[in-house]
């Protein structure tokens, strides 16, 4: 019987050496700095601070980071939920914005009358100088084609 109870206690060690490598995973939820440290492979930002955490991948075995909500400042389309970050006034910063009906990102543009130096500036895409000496302003289209012609 004692060389039975050997061979367990063997078994034992050697089902023990081999769970360690499972247990020093992290599960969902613990910090962590690369998806190798968790059970998931999934390490990734789950709010505006910077610490990762385990997090569980999507039903296409996808890992996602979160992304940043309409309004927040971001840098990159990529930061946002809805992929789209523009300017949304005079101000240079960028926010996360909604795409429109049909899913486009668009950038904010000056209204008329505001000083401009080419057409993609402008809401109306018309960016003209009523004299060589005046300043280029946005205006609004013109004419049944509604072309961007002076006044």
């Amino acid at each position: 019987m004692a060389p039975a109870g050997r061979l367990l206690l063997l078994l034992l060690l050697l089902r023990m050496r081999a769970v360690p490598s499972a247990v020093l995973h992290k599960g969902i939820g613990e910090p962590c700095e690369e998806h190798r440290e968790c059970q998931s492979t999934c390490c990734t930002t789950s709010t505006l601070s910077p610490q990762k955490y385990c997090a569980s991948l999507t039903v296409f075995r996808k890992c996602l980071s979160w992304q940043k909500p309409e309004g927040y400042p971001c840098s990159d389309h990529n930061q946002c939920r809805s992929s789209c970050c523009v300017t949304n006034n005079h101000n240079p910063l960028r926010f996360c914005t909604p795409r429109t009906v049909f899913l486009q990102c668009l950038s904010w543009r000056k209204p008329n009358r505001d000083y401009c130096s080419e057409h993609r500036e402008c809401h109306s895409q018309c960016c003209l100088s009523l004299t060589e000496a005046a300043p280029a302003r946005c205006r609004p289209r013109t004419g049944v084609l509604a072309q961007c012609l002076p006044p």
